[in-house]
């Protein structure tokens, strides 16, 4: 078991990156979740009180992230031979599905809403409050996006870019809550179904982001290969080593924010076993340089000779 603990202190800085980021916008979002819930009941705006629950998605999926992140950060064992990366994909996917429901919800609500309108129904005139707490929303939304997108390229987080475009969903969602308040405001009864139209094209773009989110999530859970300018780059490291030569059985996936990495590769087969090791080990580095200090390399050796039928080729397992 002593063979598969590492040390922790770069991911415990970047665990704690993660959650210091995360917990900076979960106080943000359960703010804006107090002042929409108010500014949407006081102004009677069905509109800021959807409003509302979004941003609550939002606090869920922060609550989500700093738990699944933690569980992700924690060394390999024996139950867990690559890891716990995969966590941290799962909570990625967590919210991109949270996202659809979101999408899925304000979509059938501002369908109901327009259907109900052109059937004589009238709709409701929201308050100056609710207008002014989806304009806030929509500054408070648009910074936290950034500050979390920039971290999150910075900690090499997927789920953290995921949750940064969680908080532009909702800064979306308020643009459209505010053109339609306005519009039902200032322009007449006539036009207050500017209010569910808008909520209806928000919530496409909603669906579009949640599917570019859950799209890489689904191809690493279903170990979907490395794209192949990287598994290009993987056989370029390995030819620049002398006397290292036609890498095949060439395997690749994500491991969370890591990657794994398995090829065959050949050598002089009158090499000692020692030589061979330090060659072999040599390209782990290299590769682990390129790719990061956590990838996972399996590196197995042949003879460059030719075995001959019957014969078992003589190969070493290296660099795991």
């Amino acid at each position: 078991m002593s063979d598969k603990k590492k040390d922790r202190s770069p991911v415990s800085e970047r665990e704690k990156g993660i959650c210091r980021v995360t917990l900076a916008g979960s106080v943000g979002n359960l703010l804006l979740v107090i002042f929409k819930f108010a500014a949407g009941i006081f102004g009677h705006s069905a509109a800021m009180i959807a409003d509302a629950v979004h941003s609550l998605s939002d606090f869920a999926t922060d609550i989500v992230v700093v738990v699944f992140v933690r569980i992700s950060a924690k060394p390999a064992d024996e139950d867990h031979d690559y890891g716990y990366g995969k966590y941290e994909t799962l909570a990625t996917a967590v919210i991109g599905l949270v996202l659809c429901l979101v999408a899925v919800g304000i979509f059938r609500g501002g369908v109901l809403s327009v259907w109900r309108f052109l059937h004589g129904e009238a709709l409701p005139r929201p308050g100056l409050s609710a207008l002014t707490a989806a304009l806030v929303s929509v500054v408070v939304k648009e910074a936290l996006y950034h500050y979390t997108v920039i971290r999150g390229k910075r900690l090499q987080s997927q789920v953290v870019v995921a949750n940064a475009w969680h908080h532009r969903s909702d800064a979306l969602s308020s643009v459209g809550t505010a053109l339609g308040i306005g519009g039902a405001m200032f322009l007449g009864e006539k036009w207050r179904v500017l209010d569910p139209l808008a909520a209806i094209v928000v919530s496409l773009f909603i669906l579009k982001v949640a599917i570019q989110l859950l799209k890489p999530c689904l191809d690493e859970l279903l170990e979907k290969s490395l794209p192949r300018e990287v598994e290009n780059r993987i056989r370029g490291i390995i030819l620049s080593f002398p006397g290292v030569s036609e890498p095949h059985h060439l395997r690749t996936r994500r491991i969370g924010n890591r990657y794994a990495i398995e090829v065959h590769v050949r050598m002089d087969g009158d090499l000692s076993l020692h030589e061979a090791h330090d060659r072999a080990t040599a390209v782990e580095r290299r590769l682990k340089a390129e790719f990061g200090p956590d990838t996972h390399v399996g590196l197995h050796v042949e003879p460059a000779a030719d075995v001959s039928p019957g014969a078992d080729p003589v190969g070493t397992a290296m660099g795991q």
